[in-house]
């Protein structure tokens, strides 16, 4: 069986990562149980088969005239029955250990998609999407493999070298000490030649990954690529990292290959010392043929589990330590709780107050300072401002995807941190820069959010988002599928998406993050008309880069660093020459 290419990682806490995974294997410890008494069957008859072969030799030894074959064919049938059943118990074994370890690790999986939903965003601001797929995919996967394999081996190979060596002992102590002399070279030089290998399989592990790196960088760039005519540039620098992902692997292999004719030199050594002695001890009448031939099989049995013991533990500790990474992300502080007093926000009309709000992602960082603000119900609020005003944060903070520092907010007139935090975020319909579609059909990406939504509804909604004739040229129409993050629209065609997704949810409040920024101007003029008209009776928070859409807002709060500086009417802004006028200059000049 081919082994896994892995580094040893001892995992920090090695009793707290078994004991959790204990727990996960409770549900099925009669299995467990049975499993390994299966094993000590399968083992205990394997075991059996040499000591049988001795027999089956020895009779046939006797001599010209004194063969017994019928004894010869009773040792022999049952050798072949022995290593038949074990070979049965062993596919029992594995095909046990696999439902385990499958339906351990979907529980693992669940568990930890579960707590990803209930984590607070920060947790997704903090880490890289990246780390925890590879958490939720491969380090579920080593540990799957680990118990599917290594633990049947484990046991295995316990029991293989305690019986090994207790019927070696029992055949012949000189052969048995013989065997203990030359065993402890072949552990000594795999460990010897472990501690070479693992950094050369490790350096070219990292020399592959830079390799992949650079090539998906390449193909996702390379518009670009060609547009500066760069192509020799990228070329020689691939040829770099392609000698150096070949030259790791030479490295690497260089060691590997020598390890298994080497560990074949060594047994063969053993077994030929096994052979001069027992041959000394046979001539003198010590030991027949039979017993020699269950020896020789009997060492061959405990020398080989010896060998793969360095292997088994890497693969323990490199599963341990994957254990230890999921554990940690289930360990993870989830999104506090609502208050016991909670309440639903309910026939919620929209007036919006912050008031003396401060709020920093990192202690002692802090991003608003004592922000106030007030949006009657109905009002259409533009927020502006430098990059790093704040003008994200206030749209989390009004989502309660953080809660302030200090200060509050209140809808209607109620302290959100009140309210039931689902009823706060289901009070706003959200439209961001950065879209998201799933694959599904249009139907589907449009009637998200809303159950039982009809398709008079979800026309209705993407007529007002103009998107309609688009999908009416499509073959399938509001049943064609988008694949996988959109790839077969355009970022703009995606943006009406989820605008016309947000007028479906029909909110009281709206919360457009530069809503419109990947459609054509013409586009985005006929959409902000089609957005007032359903934005009547409704608040909306606007967040603006391009100055020019928002002219029209009933309130314009200006931020900076952390501060709303102005505010008021496009008009009077300008009026002003303020710092809003400054910002709207620069971008026309």
């Amino acid at each position: 069986m081919a082994r896994r290419d892995t580094v040893m990682k001892k995992p920090k806490d090695t009793r707290s990562a078994v004991r959790r995974l204990l727990r996960y294997l409770g549900p099925w410890k009669y299995v467990i149980a049975g499993v390994a008494a299966l094993s000590l069957i399968s083992n205990l008859l394997n075991l059996w088969g040499p000591s049988l072969a001795g027999s089956a030799i020895r009779e046939a030894a006797a001599g010209a005239g004194k063969v017994n074959f019928e004894a010869v064919g009773h040792y022999a049938g049952l050798m072949l029955l022995c290593y038949l059943g074990s070979a049965l118990l062993g596919f029992g074994i594995s095909a046990a250990m696999t439902v385990i370890s499958r339906r351990t690790s979907r529980q693992m999986r669940q568990d930890v998609f579960d707590k990803l939903m209930r984590l607070p965003v920060g947790y997704f601001d903090r880490h890289q999407a990246g780390d925890i797929i590879s958490r939720v995919s491969y380090d579920i996967d080593v540990i799957s493999t680990c118990m599917s394999t290594d633990i049947v081996q484990i046991l295995s190979s316990t029991v293989t070298v305690v019986g090994s060596l207790i019927m070696m002992v029992s055949i012949s102590l000189p052969l048995s000490l013989l065997t203990l002399v030359t065993v402890p070279v072949a552990v000594s030089y795999t460990v010897h030649m472990r501690k070479k290998t693992q950094p050369r399989y490790a350096r070219r592990s990292k020399s592959y990954g830079v390799m992949n790196g650079f090539v998906e960088e390449m193909l996702s760039g390379q518009k670009t690529i060609l547009a500066y005519a760069y192509e020799n540039r990228v070329d020689e620098r691939f040829g770099d990292i392609n000698r150096d992902a070949a030259d790791a692997f030479s490295d690497a292999e260089h060691y590997g290959v020598v390890i298994g004719p080497t560990m074949g030199a060594i047994n063969n050594l053993g077994l030929s010392l096994i052979g001069l002695l027992g041959g000394l001890l046979y001539l003198n009448g010590r030991i027949d043929l039979g017993r020699i031939s269950s020896f020789v099989l009997y060492s061959r049995k405990f020398a080989g589990p010896i060998n793969a013991i360095a292997e088994i533990f890497n693969e323990l500790f490199s599963a341990l330590a994957a254990a230890e990474r999921v554990f940690t992300l289930l360990d993870e502080e989830e999104e506090p709780a609502d208050v016991p007093e909670a309440r639903l926000l309910e026939n919620v009309r929209g007036d919006v107050s912050l008031e003396h709000v401060a709020f920093g992602y990192d202690p002692g960082r802090t991003i608003l300072h004592d922000l106030s603000l007030e949006a009657p119900a109905g009002r259409l609020i533009a927020i502006v401002g430098p990059t790093g005003a704040g003008k994200t944060t206030i749209i989390n903070l009004l989502m309660r995807f953080y809660d302030p520092d200090s200060g509050s907010i209140r809808i209607d007139g109620q302290d959100i941190r009140s309210a039931v935090r689902r009823s706060v975020r289901g009070a706003y319909a959200m439209v961001l820069q950065d879209t998201w579609v799933f694959q599904g059909t249009i139907f589907e990406n449009i009637a998200y959010g809303k159950e039982n939504a009809t398709m008079d509804e979800v026309v209705a909604a993407a007529k007002a988002a103009r998107i309609h004739p688009f999908i009416m040229r499509l073959p399938q129409g509001y049943d064609t599928v988008i694949t996988e993050d959109g790839g077969n629209i355009s970022k703009g065609q995606k943006q009406l998406l989820t605008i016309a997704r947000a007028m479906l949810y029909n909110a009281p409040m709206l919360i457009l993050d530069e809503a419109t920024s990947n459609v054509d101007t013409a586009t985005e003029r006929e959409i902000q008309k089609a957005m007032r008209e359903l934005m009547k009776d409704r608040t909306c928070f606007v967040i603006a880069h391009r100055l020019s859409t928002i002219e029209h807002a009933d309130r314009i709060l200006v931020l900076r660093d952390g501060d709303v500086v102005e505010q008021g009417t496009h008009r009077e802004l300008m009026d002003r020459k303020g710092f809003y006028h400054r910002l709207y200059a620069a971008q026309f000049e």
